[in-house]
């Protein structure tokens, strides 16, 4: 019996994509975890793989090589590639983050020259914001972008960066005037084939996501072509980020929530295999209340995430129900993983079963694509 009920946004043309999904997810994904660990990236062959196949920039026009489909194509993927077990392959920055900032931001001679090969997995995508001394604070990022003729010369560092190790395209974010704060801020285009002066630091060591490279990213005096700032003007970046951290936050809500549902079942079903004393694990008093806390908590957290992803598909999900959709399943997701980990015991510390994975997986969450404080303080302001 599924733990949630069945999402009001599905029909029956969602299902028929979720069948692709989870056949893709379970054949490409799902094998790999290990092997992705220790090389800490995926190939750099399932991003044509999933190219060919029609699961790259789903919710991107087909004008422009995408699927032509909506946000609710990217979140059956994401649940797809969450009940793969996988954490590995960065396609909800790739698909969900960057090629929206050029769909939604991009010229239209940026669009149909960015676009179709993002969709086609020739660029794999990546967005540098964060850097060593700037986290949430992108106001005032210490990389500067400034003109010269043609150019924008591009000075500074990132770190913490999804898909750093293979992107081929970078949107990076930069200061284009210094004296300002958030009117100082822009959005630059960086093909990274042939860019001198740019280079990738090492895939960083992570607690958890060991196959995903995270990366350091350095531009030292690169020259960035004029026409590759985001929607050609200047200061508009931080205008551009806001608008599009809601569909961020509610990607990594979806995700939330997969894992969550993921390890629920996972935990029902070894409990049930399981036994201890002369009987199954599940069906001593404490087990049966931790599950049925946990099975709670995924509904109520379903049940939020569906009424904020029909907001989205009209439109209509602003920053504060984004902050509270993040906030709210990351912090349960922590809570629920951590609760079906114990009840696994000392295997539930073993990284050879998929609930460790999902525990040490989850305690990001909270930090990416701004901190759960973040989001209660964007709350707040509006109480």
């Amino acid at each position: 019996m599924p733990l949630t009920q069945r999402s009001s946004w599905l029909d029956k043309d969602l299902d028929s994509f979720r069948e692709l999904a989870h056949a893709f997810c379970q054949k490409e994904l799902a094998p790999n975890h290990e092997r992705w660990s220790q090389a800490k990236q995926v190939d750099r062959e399932l991003w044509h793989k999933a190219g060919e196949v029609g699961l790259l920039c789903l919710s991107i026009p087909e004008e422009y090589g995408g699927g032509g489909g909506t946000f609710a194509h990217e979140a059956i993927l994401l649940e797809e590639q969450a009940k793969a077990g996988d954490d590995a392959w960065g396609n909800a920055v790739h698909s969900g983050i960057v090629a929206h900032y050029l769909g939604s931001c991009g010229t239209e001679e940026q669009k149909k020259r960015w676009l179709p090969r993002l969709a086609s997995g020739e660029l794999v995508g990546a967005i540098a914001m964060t850097e060593p001394g700037t986290g949430s604070d992108l106001q005032n990022v210490k990389t500067r972008a400034i003109r010269d003729g043609d150019h924008y010369v591009l000075n500074g560092a990132k770190t913490f960066i999804t898909n750093g190790a293979q992107a081929g395209l970078i949107i990076v974010v930069a200061k284009t005037d210094p004296g300002e704060t958030a009117k100082g801020v822009s959005l630059l285009l960086l093909e990274t084939e042939g860019a001198d002066g740019f280079r990738r630091g090492r895939v960083l060591d992570k607690v958890g996501m060991h196959g995903q490279d995270t990366s350091e990213l350095f531009f030292d005096d690169v020259r960035v072509p004029v026409e590759n700032l985001l929607g050609g003007a200047e200061g508009q970046g931080f205008v551009q980020l806001m608008q599009q951290l809601p569909q961020e936050r509610l990607i990594i809500a979806v995700s939330s929530v997969a894992a969550m549902e993921a390890a629920v079942e996972q935990t029902i079903a070894y409990t049930k295999d399981r036994t201890a004393f002369g009987r199954e694990i599940f069906k001593f008093q404490n087990t049966k209340f931790k599950l049925a806390e946990c099975a709670t908590e995924v509904a109520v957290a379903k049940a939020f995430l569906d009424q904020c992803i029909e907001r989205h598909l009209k439109a209509e999900l602003d920053v504060t129900g984004a902050a509270m959709v993040k906030w709210w399943t990351t912090d349960r997701l922590s809570r629920v993983a951590d609760e079906c980990l114990q009840l696994f015991g000392g295997y539930g510390y073993m990284n050879e079963y998929p609930i460790s994975r999902a525990w040490t997986s989850a305690r990001v969450q909270r930090i990416f694509g701004g901190t759960n404080e973040i989001m209660k303080e964007i709350i707040s302001r509006t109480l």
